[in-house]
């Protein structure tokens, strides 16, 4: 028995055969795509929505997850021009998978856990949120990129995650069935899977209308789902332009082995995330019983935030050597919510691997995908074959601090090529400020600080006078300084507990407290966590002696910031981060050897570009060159 859309394609041809022409085109005159200096165009005959064909469809996978015998159909929808079927015109793709699609879970401290307890100790389990009511999203699934992207000469396909939605199986957070979901609807765009009219039923839906060339893009989740599909090396995907993608469940959880959590999410695990996807109501309490209640509960481990097999499984950095299509990765610098690593990591390995590959870098926070323009020009130059610039010339964007978002600037690469590190030492000054230089003078000694949770970073940052926290200030910068790069912390330390919270920003001082909102760029550099007890291995911790001296080093995340002239860059160390990690008693404290304490800074120009931004400037010298 023929499905629908094949027994309307036969339809359609018949009429067109009769009619012979298409608002005034002849059938071969219809140019796809319409290019204009190296960007696709809308096309007229496509820009009526009404005169889209809308259906959805259940891909074949090649796994069970639920365990029951057959194996899981994904939920997928498609829209496309009418030509697709009238002109037999084939079209590229642009796919965008998520667990989001079906509705997402409740909101609330209640459900997530607690984060007020002692280091160390198992906490009490939180409670879950009720049963999501799954979103009626057939046929179309998503309306995400189609308005901009059908008219251009695309087809736009959605597909819900496993246990999400309409698709069948249990969703497992970023782990392989996830990752293999996306690989079978690429498969079935190339001819290689099957699809099914409906989720039970063996009535056949062929994808006759794809060219078989698909890219894939999403923001954060979906994002993710991106980098997923690319680390199978599947056949036909051509290009990812995922946008502050989750490329590690482990680097958003945690931290150098300590439990950190996503910022304005304090308390959320891995199994949060999951009761705020699990929508297909089919698959519940099976789905609840085996992933959440059983996997999850005995590998989240929130006692020592040790590195596992449990989370190595959703690293999409172990798959990277499979990467074949080309990259081109967005995420904002001050996105505390899937932090700049996440990215970062990936872009690094894509290049060292040759992988076509560029990335675009804002100021902002969480999400902000790339200027329009570029995102089409990667579009066209990867599914439609366009011949444009889009691999030429500077490999990274990024936008500056007072740019839009729209006018990044380029960069021959991220890091900065002319960044060179400059390392910093630390001179006494608790509870006050002491300095950060250049020049080691021996003889510092050690200096304390006491834990409380109860003062978050700003506070500590903007105090003049605590003993929670320990701070260290460069001489204030006479030019401003430019840092790209990962900054890097090697420090000595000792607890008055065998375990302890261990959080380090970078700032820039004096504190913005002007009128308005300051600008995200104004204070907050970067920052970093880790746990001292895991001094040795992300993969074991060990109690550390109260009193004993551990040495560990750590990256803070990366970052690109212009540092303002009149600013002093300061490194500020303290235990609990109000907004990130676990909430001890206070009165834990830290003694940080100055001597054996160094910090990092990827500055470009090296020690001398930070040399002469001390420096004054005569302003009867031109100074053009510096």
């Amino acid at each position: 028995m023929s499905s629908y859309p094949e027994r309307m394609t036969v339809l359609l041809a018949i009429i067109m055969s009769c009619v012979g022409t298409h608002n005034g085109w002849a059938a071969d005159d219809l140019e796809v795509p319409q290019v204009k200096e190296g960007l696709t165009q809308e096309i007229e005959d496509f820009k009526d929505p009404d005169l889209w064909i809308r259906h959805d469809l259940w891909v074949e996978t090649e796994f069970d997850s639920d365990g029951d015998g057959r194996l899981d159909r994904m939920h997928v929808d498609v829209t496309r021009p009418r030509q697709t079927d009238t002109l037999g015109i084939k079209l590229p793709v642009i796919y965008v998978s998520s667990p989001y699609f079906a509705g997402t879970g409740a909101d609330g401290k209640e459900y997530l856990w607690d984060v007020r307890h002692e280091l160390g100790e198992q906490p009490p389990q939180h409670e879950h949120p009720p049963a999501i009511e799954r979103k009626d999203t057939r046929p179309i699934i998503s309306k995400d990129e189609v308005k901009q992207w059908v008219p251009h000469g695309y087809a736009v396909v959605h597909s819900a995650s496993p246990g999400t939605g309409f698709s069948q199986g249990f969703p497992s957070v970023n782990a392989e069935n996830e990752t293999l979901a996306t690989k079978a609807v690429i498969d079935w765009l190339n001819g290689r899977a099957s699809g099914y009219a409906t989720p039970e039923g063996d009535e056949s839906v062929v994808a006759y209308w794809s060219t078989g060339k698909v890219g894939m893009t999403g923001t954060s989740y979906p994002g993710s789902l991106a980098v997923a599909a690319a680390t199978t090396g599947v056949e036909g995907l051509e290009l990812i332009i995922p946008v502050a993608p989750n490329t590690s469940q482990y680097h958003y959880y945690r931290s150098n082995g300590l439990v950190r959590h996503p910022y304005g999410y304090l308390g959320e695990d891995l199994d949060c995330l999951y009761d705020f996807i699990q929508s297909n109501p089919d698959v519940r309490e099976e789905s609840n019983r085996i992933v959440r209640d059983t996997e999850f509960a005995q590998n989240l481990d929130r006692v020592t935030g040790d590195y596992s097999d449990f989370w190595a499984e959703r690293d999409y950095l172990r798959a990277i050597d499979s990467v074949k299509c080309a990259v081109f990765m967005s995420h904002g610098f001050n996105d505390w919510n899937v932090v700049p690593e996440h990215s970062y990591r990936i872009y690094q390995a894509l290049k060292d691997r040759g992988v076509p590959c560029k990335i675009y870098y804002h100021q902002g926070g969480h999400g902000g995908p790339p200027p329009d323009e570029l995102v089409n020009k990667w579009w066209g130059h990867y599914l439609h074959g366009i011949e444009n610039d889009v691999m030429e010339g500077p490999r990274a964007y990024i936008v500056r601090e007072d740019a839009k978002p729209s006018e990044p600037n380029t960069y021959d690469d991220y890091p900065n090529p002319a960044a060179e590190s400059v390392t910093f030492h630390l001179i006494g000054g608790a509870p006050e400020r002491g300095r950060l230089v250049t020049a080691a003078e021996p003889g510092q000694g050690t200096e304390t600080l006491i834990d409380n949770f109860s003062f978050n970073g700003e506070a500590l940052a903007q105090a003049e006078w605590t003993q929670h926290r320990l701070i260290y200030l460069t001489e204030e910068l006479q030019q401003p300084l430019h840092i790209s790069g990962v900054p890097r912390i090697t420090i000595k330390l000792a607890s008055s507990k065998p375990a302890a919270n261990l959080s380090v920003w970078l700032v820039s001082l004096p504190w913005n407290r002007g009128w308005g909102r300051p600008r995200i760029t104004d204070n907050l550099i970067t920052r970093g966590w880790a746990d001292p007890q895991n001094y040795r291995s992300l993969e074991e911790s060990e109690p550390l002696e109260p009193g004993q001296f551990y040495e560990m080093s750590f990256d803070l995340q990366p970052d690109d910031q212009i540092i303002a002239k009149g600013q002093q860059i300061g490194l500020m160390i303290f235990s609990s981060d109000k907004d990130f990690t676990l909430w001890p008693d206070p009165g834990t404290e830290l003694t940080v050897d100055l001597d054996a304490t160094t910090l990092t800074l990827p500055v470009v120009g090296g020690a001398e570009a930070f040399a002469l931004a001390l420096e004054p400037v005569d302003p009867n010298e031109d100074d053009t060159d510096r």
